[in-house]
């Protein structure tokens, strides 16, 4: 656990979805936010599931670590290819570990999206987002890309048609220099390019403003360009990130409340 933050409304940027109410964000990695790939955990206090869709396929990292957690505790593991094994976090969502030694940097390898043409994704991600072209396999219709050859990759997968993005709401986020954004901005209304969030500030109480602008790519999906300077205030290690998760579950009384009352959490 990173850095753990409680908000009472929801967010202008739609961080928790277009939820309103009370939601929390807990960001866990293997490093801090700086040099490694780190994931967005949001809860929203009066949900209790969500319909996942085929917009989000799965994280892919190294670590036989994992794998030998997983075993322990009675983990579903399925071994899909040699070596590689599909297990299911609680929500449903796909990890898929490969059982060797963690790396010494980010032991995150990709993050794999659903596109319903890939040509068409491909040229949004590199020709207007900058992203390089590190694989492309028509025959299995997927590529890779990315900024930089130590980050972790974005996999792209075509899933035979259309994407249904369900009622979870992710999205990625990349840092950039704040001076960029403007020009991102810019650029996506010379092209005609779907922005969903113009540039604004987020607040974070007690914590660092930032500035973000949030795009979505011809199948919706949502990508969220943040200010550097401000961010890395923001996304400073909290050593207090655990004991507040911690307070935070055992503060979290909603089962027992909903099940006073005989009611069950809404399904998003």
């Amino acid at each position: 656990v990173l850095r753990h933050e409680e908000f009472e409304e929801g967010c202008k940027a739609s961080c928790n979805g277009p939820y309103d109410g009370k939601w929390s964000k807990t960001m866990v990695g293997y490093g801090p936010e700086d040099n490694h790939f780190v994931a967005e955990l949001t809860y929203n206090y009066g949900i209790g599931e969500y319909r996942l869709g085929n917009d989000f396929l799965g994280i892919t990292l190294v670590s036989s670590q994992a794998v030998s957690n997983a075993k322990k505790m009675g983990w579903p593991l399925k071994e899909v290819t040699t070596g590689i094994f599909e297990a299911e976090a609680p929500g449903g969502y796909k990890f898929y570990l490969e059982d060797k030694e963690q790396l010494k940097q980010d032991p995150v390898l990709k993050v794999t999206l659903g596109v319903s043409d890939l040509q068409k994704s491909v040229n949004y991600w590199s020709d207007l987002l900058g992203m390089k072209i590190y694989e492309k396999d028509e025959e299995k219709q997927r590529a890779l890309l990315g900024y930089a050859d130590n980050q972790c990759k974005l996999e792209l997968k075509a899933v035979g048609g259309a994407v249904d993005h369900g009622t979870a709401f992710g999205r990625i986020a990349f840092s950039c220099a704040k001076e960029e954004l403007p020009n991102i901005e810019a650029l996506m209304k010379k092209e005609n390019q779907k922005i969903l969030t113009p540039l604004v500030s987020l607040d974070t109480p007690g914590k660092a403003t930032v500035q973000v602008i949030i795009l979505a790519d011809p199948d919706g999906h949502e990508i969220c360009f943040v200010g550097d300077e401000a961010f890395r205030d923001l996304s400073k290690v909290d050593p207090n990130g655990n004991k507040l998760l911690d307070d935070a579950m055992a503060a979290d009384n909603s089962d027992k409340w909903f099940a006073a009352q005989k009611m069950k959490k809404a399904s998003a």
